[in-house]
């Protein structure tokens, strides 16, 4: 047994299918297969159901998977200790960002970064909160940005800025030329928003709820900027946060709310018990912006 052959398993386990644990592990699936089963062998256990259809874990297997990831991510953590200890502000930091942030930070931040921080390589996975946070706990990250609160034992959790909605409507509309809004005016607007699974989405449904916004249930935008163009076409309003604004003076008005704005921390964590404490409470400190 080796740790190749853990990485495999674990890899079968994510995907549930042969050929694509194989493409994410860049082995044939044939090796892949092999090397599985004289895993099974050497524990004389059966890990796996095989099928035509379907690929299904066996209770102990489950139970393997389950270990075998607490391995890797110790063995993980004895590598990167090893590098600290020789490079503490160096190496590969694995960053993963949602989607409604990635694209708005990432040019404020990677240039600080640079500056700051020369000889750590960035390796950056974007994708919703539930994913990364996973992502964070099994050791496949060193460190997320993300909304907060993050509701996770064990995690060090760093607020980097806070940031206000506005309001975005077409330049049709009713409110296009107001200067600013309060939040009574969303009642009875249909809002446009995100999908399931972004933490964006439940945000401005709870400010829907309390101020008697409806959602436009015939249209659920992947990204930002399709609801934008969602918003230009005069299809409904939605709520922009800060970062994301676009050029003034297009399609899309922004206009800022009255009073206490709605808002939305946005902040970087790590595991408590990460071995790169000292690089990463610097880069919070680095990545903190001045926001309002």
């Amino acid at each position: 047994m080796n740790l190749r052959d853990l990485r495999y398993l674990v890899a079968v386990a994510e995907h549930l299918h042969f050929g694509r644990a194989a493409e994410a592990c860049f082995v044939s699936q044939p090796t892949l297969s092999t090397q599985i089963k004289k895993l099974e062998e050497f524990l004389n256990v059966t890990l796996i159901e095989r099928s035509n259809r379907q690929v299904i874990l066996t209770p102990v297997g489950i139970a393997v998977v389950a270990q075998a990831q607490r391995v890797l991510r110790e063995v993980d953590d004895l590598l990167r200790l090893a590098e600290q200890h020789h490079d503490p502000l160096g190496g590969e930091l694995r960053l993963g960002i949602i989607p409604t942030v990635a694209p708005y930070l990432l040019p404020r931040i990677l240039p600080v970064l640079r500056r700051e921080f020369p000889k750590v390589s960035l390796k950056l996975t974007e994708a919703q909160t539930t994913p990364i946070v996973r992502m964070l706990k099994d050791g496949e990250l060193d460190a997320i940005i993300l909304a907060l609160p993050v509701d996770e034992d064990f995690i060090t959790v760093t607020r980097l800025y806070t940031e206000v909605f506005f309001l975005a409507v077409s330049k049709q509309h009713p409110n296009a030329n107001k200067k600013t809004v309060s939040l009574d005016d969303l009642n009875d607007e249909r809002v446009l928003l995100l999908e399931d699974g972004h933490c964006l989405r439940d945000q401005a449904l709870e400010i829907c709820k309390s101020h008697r916004a409806v959602e436009n249930t015939n249209f659920r935008a992947t990204s930002l900027e399709t609801l934008r163009q969602m918003v230009a076409a005069n299809i409904g309003v939605t709520l922009m946060p800060e970062l994301a604004l676009g050029a003034r003076g297009g399609s899309v008005r922004y206009i800022p709310f009255r009073g206490r704005p709605p808002s939305r921390d946005i902040g970087i964590a790590w595991r408590s018990t990460a071995t790169r404490g000292e690089l990463l409470t610097r880069l919070a400190r680095s990545l903190q912006l001045p926001m309002r």
